[in-house]
């Protein structure tokens, strides 16, 4: 019995434990039907983050579907030689990744999945200046991250609160907070539609295919009292 109380407590204090060094991560307002957003997304991802990480399961005609011409793809957002049907990929090697940044860049191709769009969001606006370390950042969601602030022109620079554990602007960027906010939506928005982009497709799919279940349902109600009617 002893035995048993004790394994209890160990556990309650383990969850206490887990719950204090849980993250608080704001919501992300994504919204897949927003095609502007997703197209200043793009280009965001594209001017940004294409740079060192790759979305290889992404195609450039993926585009398409969000309202882009084939012109505006090829015009702002295909860079060296790049086809219009070929994948997201960089020309980084892996080993200098590594080699500069200590771990390779992940392809980003599926991280609004594997993190989920609210941790994507936070992270993008959790960073802050951190003189101990060699990059000269760090990021209140992921601790001692080896990626740097691309975003810092923009955003500014801001320093933790020891104390309260609160980031604070000590620098003013380019944009002014709701302005950067915006930026990050958009960013965030379409990183969670190039983690599948058939899934508005999909989910318009679905509700056609409940409505002819239902239909069936009821077509095969019908046709069964029809047909036992008359059998007792």
């Amino acid at each position: 019995m002893k035995r048993i109380i004790i394994l209890i407590l160990l556990l309650i204090q383990s969850s206490f434990i887990f719950a204090s060094e849980e993250i608080y991560l704001e919501k992300a307002p994504i919204d897949l039907t927003d095609q502007p957003s997703l197209q200043k997304g793009a280009r965001t991802f594209i001017n940004y983050c294409l740079n060192c990480h790759s979305a290889k399961y992404m195609r450039y005609n993926k585009l398409l579907d969000i309202g882009l011409s084939k012109k505006d793809i090829k015009d702002n957002l295909l860079f060296t030689g790049k086809k219009i049907g070929d994948p997201m990929e960089i020309s980084m090697p892996v080993n200098e990744s590594k080699k500069w940044f200590g771990a390779a860049p992940p392809d980003l191709s599926v991280v609004a999945r594997s993190r989920g769009t609210d941790w994507i969001y936070s992270y993008m606006k959790g960073f802050y200046r951190d003189s101990s370390r060699e990059i000269g950042w760090n990021n209140i969601v992921y601790v001692n991250s080896a990626m740097p602030h691309i975003l810092w022109e923009l955003q500014g620079e801001q320093k933790l609160d020891e104390k309260t554990g609160k980031l604070r602007l000590i620098k003013a960027g380019k944009l002014n907070q709701k302005e950067y906010d915006s930026v990050i939506t958009d960013l965030t928005n379409f990183i969670t539609y190039m983690s599948e982009p058939g899934q508005l497709k999909r989910k318009k799919m679905g509700f056609y295919v409940v409505g002819f279940l239902l239909l069936l349902l009821v077509l095969t109600v019908k046709l069964k009292k029809e047909f036992w009617k008359d059998i007792k």
